[in-house]
């Protein structure tokens, strides 16, 4: 449809063919966007974004969100190169105590913050130096990937409940004065529990997978559809939505429980 005709920004977080942010990048390509993709060196390093930069056409420039640095630098180039940016993804997430398996009850508070900097700090980061710069056009889009357990206490997702509690709200506040500035748009997406690497990292993840599956009445949402969502949301059909923690997970949200889950429960 070439909704995204003209338009131009930067996606970071792609990793490989399972991430999000890779399927938000290709979705953004068939719908006319050109874009930088931008992930920290180490997971240049890991990772196939390089394979993504070619198949999309996309210069490929390291960052690590959490340097102000990096950033004045990644963004600096996108606005000399595009002269302003329409649209921004930020699919950034990694908890250290999640990753050593550190229950939450016996956090090491140093990855603790180490969590909060690279979840949702960065968030804000993004946007300081964009926002300094004048980098995003009027009536840009920013997005960032959340998840439930902002609001609700699922076990396994321990510190990072607490990281996209505060993206969620930095989207707020942020999309208040970036809106009052230069129209430009904030929002989250919560997501469905989703099979890319980051989420197979947590303790019991295909069992609530299958749960989260069997509450919501239309299913999980698939990595491909919440492509295809954010890609509405940097379009112009959006320009009114501001300020939102937009749930996009089939019906999770909104259910208190489903007649597939009471059965297991009676077969118990």
């Amino acid at each position: 449809m070439g909704i995204l005709e003209g338009k131009k920004g930067i996606i970071f977080g792609a990793l490989d063919e399972n991430s999000i942010a890779w399927k938000v990048a290709e979705k953004a390509k068939s719908e006319g966007a050109e874009f930088i993709l931008s992930n920290a060196p180490v997971a240049l390093r890991m990772g196939k974004i390089q394979e993504l930069g070619e198949k999309c056409n996309s210069k490929v420039i390291p960052a690590d969100a959490t340097s102000l640095e990096d950033l004045n630098a990644l963004i600096g180039e996108a606005k000399e190169t595009y002269g302003g940016i329409d649209f921004v993804l930020h699919s950034i997430g990694m908890s250290p105590n999640v990753r050593k398996s550190k229950p939450y009850t016996d956090l090491n508070y140093d990855f603790f913050l180490k969590t909060l900097d690279i979840s949702a700090l960065s968030f804000h980061k993004v946007m300081q130096v964009a926002y300094n710069m004048n980098a995003i056009n009027d009536w840009g889009s920013v997005l960032a990937l959340s998840y439930i357990a902002a609001q609700r206490s699922f076990p396994g997702y321990d510190d990072m409940a607490e990281a996209k509690s505060v993206l969620e709200s930095i989207a707020r506040s942020f999309g208040f004065r970036y809106g009052k500035k230069a129209n430009v748009r904030v929002n989250t997406v919560s997501q469905s529990p989703t099979m890319t690497t980051a989420g197979s990292g947590i303790a019991g993840f295909d069992s609530f997978y299958h749960y989260a599956d069997k509450m919501s009445p239309l299913g999980n949402a698939t990595s491909d559809s919440c492509a295809a969502f954010c890609v509405a949301m940097f379009s112009d059909y959006t320009r009114m939505v501001t300020m939102q923690n937009l749930y996009h997970d089939g019906g999770f949200s909104s259910v208190g429980v489903s007649k597939e889950i009471m059965e297991l429960v009676k077969q118990d």
